[in-house]
């Protein structure tokens, strides 16, 4: 016989919605931004390191890598707006410009990037007739080579040999004879180079002399010595060598001393001028001395 009252069976428990203790922990691991970028990023990143890097552990691989990237740079390199197809070298002399030519590659075509411009033009600045020079590779595929000669304003002396030097005293060049610039003042001494710029200056004071000017000639490094045609030797100050030399300058033309029989005027004492006669003038000047001498005894 069945029951009249219906009786409910009791139900299983309802699950709790409350996230568990290591889920509770990642969710809020994953609200932050660094751990979320690193989960994101980082894990991959690895991933492909580890791949990367058991590809490339293997030899064969790393030569493959290797030759690859070389083809590609080389690719590069050879294009054609990168080469190099000729030179051309201006503001020097034929001379110079063969000697500029030696530094220079050999074989064009040539990428600019298997070419040092600056050790070029290093080595094209180190050369005596050089002041400077600009090298560079122009739109038009040329390697452009411009040169500033030095421009030598006297001819030094130094010892046997005649060089060339500029206004600041750096050789530029070397002459075998003294007729090959004989338009340029003439220096002679040690370390007379390095007064060029004093030199200058006395050759523009002798002006007048020019034609009859010889040489400066550098004495103990401290003062100069001009010469004259005839052997005649101005002999200059350490100091205030060029108030000597107009001093000499005037005096010569007020009394025409220069023309006289002198072979040394010394201005080394600028506040006393001394006169030395030549060796013929002396002996003439001894024997009228002595003449003068023999008839005041006979006077006597």
């Amino acid at each position: 016989m069945r029951p009249l009252i219906r009786r409910d069976t009791p139900s299983a428990p309802s699950r709790d919605p409350a996230p568990s203790r290591f889920g509770y922990r990642l969710q809020r691991l994953m609200l932050t931004p660094g751990f979320r970028g690193t989960v994101r990023i980082g894990v991959p990143l690895l991933l492909i390191g580890a791949i990367a890097g058991s590809w490339y552990s293997k030899p064969e691989n790393r030569i493959f890598l290797s030759q690859t990237i070389a083809e590609a740079q080389r690719d590069f390199q050879e294009r054609p707006q990168f080469m190099v197809r000729g030179s051309r070298i201006e503001g020097g002399g034929a001379e110079v410009t063969e000697i500029v030519s030696a530094f220079l590659p050999d074989a064009y075509p040539l990428s600019s990037f298997d070419m040092d411009l600056d050790a070029i033009r290093v080595e094209i600045e180190a050369l005596d007739p050089i002041k400077s020079a600009s090298v560079r590779v122009g739109q038009n595929g040329l390697l452009e080579v411009d040169l500033t000669p030095r421009v030598p304003v006297a001819v030094w002396r130094d010892g046997q040999d005649l060089r060339l030097i500029d206004a600041a005293g750096v050789v530029s060049g070397q002459i075998s004879a003294r007729s090959e610039r004989s338009d340029l003042p003439l220096i002679a001494g040690e370390g007379a180079e390095a007064e060029i710029a004093e030199a200058l200056q006395l050759f523009a004071t002798a002006g007048p002399l020019l034609q009859r000017v010889r040489g400066l000639v550098r004495m103990g490094e401290r003062r100069w010595d001009l010469v004259l045609d005839g052997n005649l030797r101005i002999l200059l100050p350490d100091r205030g060598a060029q108030r000597a030399l107009d001093r000499v300058l005037a005096l010569d033309a007020a009394r025409d001393m220069l023309s006289r029989d002198i072979a040394v005027v010394d201005m080394r004492n600028p506040a006393r001028l001394t006169l030395r006669l030549n060796e013929e003038a002396a002996i003439a000047l001894r024997r009228i001395s002595s003449g003068n001498e023999n008839n005041n005894e006979v006077g006597n």
